[in-house]
Order: C-alpha cells, then sequence, then structure tokens
C-alpha cells in the first residue's frame, strides 16, 4: 500500500509532510508535490502534516480522485526529490478552500 497526494495540493503546496517522511518519496512539480508509490513506505507520518488534506492512503482515495494514484507515480519518475521543507507559495492560502484544481496542474 502507499499514500498519495490529491488535487488539493495544486496551487498549495505546502511541504510540512516533507520534513517528517522518513525516506525520500516526495518530489516536486512547479505547483503541487506527488509521492513516489515505489519509495513509500506507508509510515502515516505525513498524512496528519497536510494543512489542506491533500495526502490519503491509496484505500481511502476520495470518489474522483482515483486518476492521482497513478498520476502520482508518473510524475513521481519525472519530477526531483524533495527531501526538506520550503516556504509554501505565496499566495497558497488563497487557493486552500479551492476544488476542482485538476486544470491548474503545471507539469
Amino acid at each position: 500500500m502507499t499514500f498519495l497526494v490529491l488535487e488539493s495540493c495544486i496551487k498549495c503546496k505546502y511541504t510540512d509532510c516533507v520534513e517528517v517522511c522518513p525516506v525520500d518519496c516526495f518530489h516536486e512539480g512547479p505547483n503541487m508535490l506527488v509521492i513516489d508509490p515505489e519509495e513509500c513506505i506507508d509510515c502515516t507520518l505525513c498524512e496528519p502534516e497536510c494543512p489542506v488534506d491533500a495526502i490519503v492512503s491509496e484505500d481511502d482515495v476520495p470518489d474522483g480522485q482515483e486518476n492521482m494514484l497513478e498520476l502520482n507515480a508518473e510524475l513521481s519518475q519525472e519530477w526531483p526529490v524533495l527531501a526538506h521543507a520550503k516556504e509554501p507559495p505565496d499566495d497558497a492560502d488563497d487557493w486552500q478552500e479551492v476544488e476542482e484544481k485538476l486544470q491548474y496542474l503545471e507539469r
């Protein structure tokens, strides 16, 4: 089993989750993070750290977000590893409550 990042991370990109991760499974894209399912050890440490609840177990993916497991796997192979927390984008708070953000994903 693995954890994955949902589209609610898009344009928020808080990195609190990265700081607690004992392995290097987070990868950073232009405006979101993803989890490499091959590196994730299912420790659950990252899930409660996300202020926008964008991290879930693959067993708890909300309806309509099933594509995010494949997207995390794909983009984690393209984007670089992020091993330390960074400052979120200046407008991250403005995006916290926005739903259906997949259209804003930058690759």
